[in-house]
C-alpha cells in the first residue's frame, strides 16, 4: 500500500496498489465489538460494496462501523451470547449525481446484508466535498469579473470558506448544494476574515458547477473590500511577544500515568469505559462502569455518551446571512474535521493519543494521526476541612481524565473535553476559539442591532451555540427514570405550625411518565435539575432511587421564531431536555440527513427527535436515552478579534444518592502523601506532607 498524506490536509490515505491481496479479517484476533473500523475492515467493507454495487460508477460518502445492537451487545458482554457480527455501515452515491443509498456489509460473513436507496435527503458534506467551491469558483469568469469590479485582480488571493446550505428554495434534493462565502487574502498567510467580500455562490457538489452567485446590493453598490490588516500568526505578531511575563509551568507524572489502556478499551480510578470514534459524532465513550468500594462491585452508569448534534445559528435577517445556520456536526461530522493534535500544544502532560481511521470517497481508508487525546489533570481539590478548635487539617486533591478531539469548522474551532472526576462525576466541556465569521459593512450602514463592529468596516453577527449531548443511562441497570426537581418555597404561610419563621422550602420531584412530558425545559426561578435515576434501587440511608443528576445552567433558548426554516430545522434546540425510549440506531436528533433538511416531520428516511417524541411512549422505568442541550448566545466583542479567546461551555452528570458516601474516600489526603514537585513560590524548599511544618 502506499500512504498518501499530500491528497487530503491532516490525513494520511492508505491507497492500494495492484499487487495488494485483499486482507484477510479470520486471521486477526478480535476485537471490542465498539471497535472503530481498522484499515484492514475498511478494506474489505469497500471491495464487497464495490462489488454488489447498483451504480456503475460509485462515491462513498461515509464507510463506519456499524454498532451491534444494545441487546446482542449486552448479551455477549455478560458471556450470554458469541460475539456480535461485525458489520459496516456506508452511505454511497452515484457519482455525478444526488443519487443515494444506504448499505450494510457484514465483514463476518463477508456479504452485503442490504442495500437501500433513500430519496428527498443529502447527506453529509465531506472535505473532499467541500474542496470543490473554492477550486471551481476562482475560475469562473462571473466571479472574476465580480472581484475585479472592487478592486481585486489575482484570483490566487481569493479563498472561499464552503459551508452547507442549509435549504435553498431555487432547487430542491435533485441537487446537493453547498456555499461559498468568499474572502481577500493580501499575502498567503494573512487572516482572511477581515477582507471579507459582498456575494457569496451556491455550488452543486456533484456536478461542478457555480448555480448561483448572489451579490448584496445596498443602495445599489458594492461594498468595497476592507483591507486593514489584522494577523495573529507569528510570522506577523512574534514583535508583540513577551515571554518574560511567564515561567514555564512544566506538568510531570514521573511513576507514568494512572489510567491504563487496552486497544480502545481504558481503566482508570475505578473506571472502566470503551473510547470510541467515527465519523459524525467524532469521539464515543461507551460502557461506563465504575467501582464502588463500599458494594465491593462495578456498577453501570452509562451505556453510550456522544455529542450527536449542534446547530450555529446567526442572527442578521438579510440575505444572504439568513442561509448561515451551520449543523457542524450533521453537515459536515465531527469526525472528518477533527484536527491532528501536537503535543505540548493541544494536550499538555503525559498523553496517550489515538489515531482515527475514516474513508474517501474512493473507499480508502484515511487515518488522522493522534485524533483523541487521553491525559490526566491536577482537578484542585477533593476535599477539606479543617478543625477549628486544634486547627487539624485534612484535604485531598482531585484528579480528572480528560478524553478530548479538536475540530475545525471553517471559521470555528471547537474542543471536545470528556471529563471523568474521582468522585464519580461526568463532565463535558466546549471550549469555542477560532475566528469570528464576518462581512463587510458598506459606508451607509451600522453593526447594530444584529452584530458587533469588531474592526472598521467588519461586521461580526450575532450567533448561538447550541449542542446537544446525548446520554444513554444504565444507572444501576437498563431500566431508568428521569425525575424534574424544582427548588420551591413551602407553601405554608409564615406563622403557620409548618413554617412558622418562613424560611422553609423544599424540592419538588416530578417523574417524567410519556415522551412529550420528557420535552423540558429549564427554569432559572427554580433552579430546575434532572436527575436520571434506577427506581429499582433504593439508597438505604437517603431512602431514594440512586440516581446521576444532570447539572445544566448553559441551555439558552433558540431565538429564532416558530414557523422560521431553522426552528424547523433545528427542532432539537427548542428544549433543554428530551427523553425517548431507546431504538436502536435512532441516534441524531436533527436527523440522519441534516444538509438540506427542511425540518419535515414523518420523513420516510429522516426522523428527527419531534417524531419519537409524536409517538408519546413511556419512558418511566424503561431503557431511555436522553438528550441534553446546552450553549450560549455569542454577541462579538472586540476582543474575540483577530482570534478569540477560548470560551468554556459545558454539562455535568454527577451521582445523586447513587453512593452509599463519598465515592472518593480510597483517594489518600495530601496530610500522607508527599508532593515533592510543589515549592514556595519565592522561598523554595522541598515539598512536605500538607498540614505538617
Amino acid at each position: 500500500m502506499i500512504e498518501d498524506s499530500s491528497s487530503l490536509s491532516g490525513y494520511t490515505i492508505f491507497q492500494e496498489e495492484a499487487t495488494d491481496s485483499t486482507p484477510d479479517l479470520s486471521a486477526k484476533p478480535p476485537g471490542h465489538p465498539l471497535d472503530p473500523l481498522s484499515v484492514d475492515e475498511i478494506r474489505v467493507a469497500a471491495k464487497l460494496i464495490r462489488t454488489h454495487a447498483k451504480f456503475t460508477t460509485l462515491k462513498f460518502n461515509c464507510l463506519t462501523l456499524r454498532e451491534p445492537e444494545k441487546s446482542c451487545y449486552a448479551a455477549f458482554r455478560t458471556g450470554k451470547a458469541p460475539r456480535p457480527p461485525r458489520r459496516a455501515f456506508a452511505i454511497v452515491l452515484k457519482k455525478g449525481t444526488s443519487e443515494c443509498a444506504e448499505v450494510i456489509a457484514n465483514l463476518t460473513a463477508l456479504e452485503v446484508e442490504s442495500w437501500k436507496a433513500v430519496a428527498e435527503v443529502a447527506p453529509t458534506l465531506t472535505l473532499e466535498d467541500l474542496d470543490v467551491t473554492e477550486r471551481i469558483a476562482r475560475q469562473d469568469p462571473r466571479i472574476v469579473q465580480l472581484c475585479r469590479e472592487v478592486g481585486i485582480t489575482d484570483m490566487s488571493k481569493v479563498y472561499f470558506d464552503a459551508w452547507a446550505i442549509g435549504f435553498d428554495h431555487r432547487w430542491g434534493f435533485e441537487r446537493r448544494l453547498q456555499q461559498g462565502l468568499p474572502y481577500y487574502r493580501n499575502s498567503q498567510l494573512d487572516n482572511q476574515y477581515a477582507h471579507p467580500l459582498d456575494f457569496s455562490v451556491v455550488v452543486d457538489t456533484e456536478t461542478e458547477e457555480i448555480l448561483a452567485i448572489d451579490v448584496r446590493h445596498v443602495n445599489g453598490e458594492r461594498t468595497e473590500v476592507p483591507l486593514g490588516e489584522h494577523n495573529y500568526l507569528p510570522e506577523f505578531a512574534k514583535d508583540t511577544y513577551d515571554g518574560s511575563k511567564l515561567k514555564p509551568i512544566d506538568i510531570i507524572q514521573p511513576q507514568g500515568v494512572s489510567f491504563r489502556m487496552q486497544g480502545n478499551e481504558l481503566s482508570w480510578a475505578g473506571y472502566k469505559m470503551h473510547v470510541g470514534f467515527n465519523y459524525r459524532e467524532g469521539i464515543v465513550i461507551s460502557d461506563v462502569r465504575m467501582h464502588d468500594q463500599y458494594e465491593q462491585r462495578d456498577r453501570a452508569l452509562f451505556n453510550r455518551i456522544s455529542v450527536v448534534e449542534m446547530v450555529v445559528p446567526y442572527g442578521n435577517p438579510d440575505p444572504p446571512h439568513h442561509k448561515k445556520h451551520a449543523f457542524d456536526v450533521g453537515e459536515y461530522g465531527s469526525g472528518l474535521m477533527t484536527n491532528s493534535l501536537k503535543l505540548g500544544c493541544d494536550c499538555k502532560g503525559t498523553i496517550h493519543y489515538l489515531d482515527a481511521i475514516m474513508t474517501t470517497a474512493r473507499g480508502e481508508p484515511a487515518m488522522i494521526k493522534n485524533a483523541i487525546c487521553i491525559h490526566e489533570e491536577d482537578n484542585g481539590l477533593l476535599y477539606k476541612h479543617t478543625d477549628f478548635r486544634d486547627g487539624k487539617v485534612i484535604s485531598a486533591r482531585d484528579r480528572k481524565l480528560i478524553i478530548s478531539q479538536i475540530i475545525t469548522a471553517a471559521n470555528y474551532e471547537y474542543a471536545f473535553y470528556h471529563i471523568f472526576t474521582l468522585d464519580g462525576t461526568y463532565k463535558l466541556e466546549m471550549k469555542l476559539t477560532g475566528m469570528l465569521n464576518t462581512y463587510c459593512m458598506h459606508p451607509t450602514e451600522t453593526a447594530a442591532p444584529y452584530g458587533t463592529e469588531v474592526a472598521p468596516r467588519l461586521n461580526a453577527h450575532n450567533h448561538q451555540h447550541i449542542f446537544s449531548l446525548r446520554v444513554d443511562p444504565e444507572i444501576d441497570g437498563p431500566s431508568n427514570s428521569v425525575l424534574q426537581s424544582d427548588a420551591l418555597p413551602s407553601e405554608a404561610p409564615i406563622g403557620s405550625p409548618e413554617n412558622l419563621y418562613g424560611n422553609g422550602f423544599y424540592c419538588k420531584n416530578t417523574v417524567l411518565r410519556t415522551a412529550k412530558e420528557g420535552a423540558a425545559v429549564y427554569c432559572h426561578e427554580t433552579s430546575r435539575a434532572w436527575s436520571i435515576i434506577n427506581p429499582n434501587r433504593i439508597n438505604p440511608s437517603a431512602k431514594k432511587p440512586v440516581g446521576y443528576k444532570i447539572i445544566n445552567n448553559n441551555c439558552p433558548t433558540l431565538l429564532a421564531k416558530p414557523g422560521s426554516m431553522i426552528f424547523k430545522r433545528a427542532a432539537f434546540a427548542r428544549k433543554s431536555l428530551w427523553v425517548v425510549p431507546y431504538r436502536d440506531h435512532d441516534i441524531f436528533p436533527a436527523g440522519d440527513y441534516v444538509c438540506q433538511s427542511q425540518g419535515e416531520e414523518n420523513h420516510p428516511h429522516n426522523t428527527t427527535i419531534v417524531d419519537w417524541v409524536a409517538r408519546d411512549e413511556p419512558i418511566e422505568n424503561r431503557d431511555i436515552v436522553c438528550y441534553i442541550q446546552f450553549g450560549l448566545t455569542h454577541f462579538p466583542r472586540t476582543e474575540d478579534f483577530p482570534i478569540m479567546p477560548a470560551e468554556p461551555v459545558s454539562v455535568t452528570l454527577r451521582a445523586s444518592n447513587f453512593f452509599q458516601k463519598n465515592p472518593a474516600m480510597w483517594v489518600p489526603p495530601s496530610s500522607v502523601s508527599v508532593d515533592r514537585s510543589s515549592q514556595d513560590a519565592f522561598c523554595p524548599v522541598e515539598g512536605k506532607p500538607c498540614g505538617k511544618l
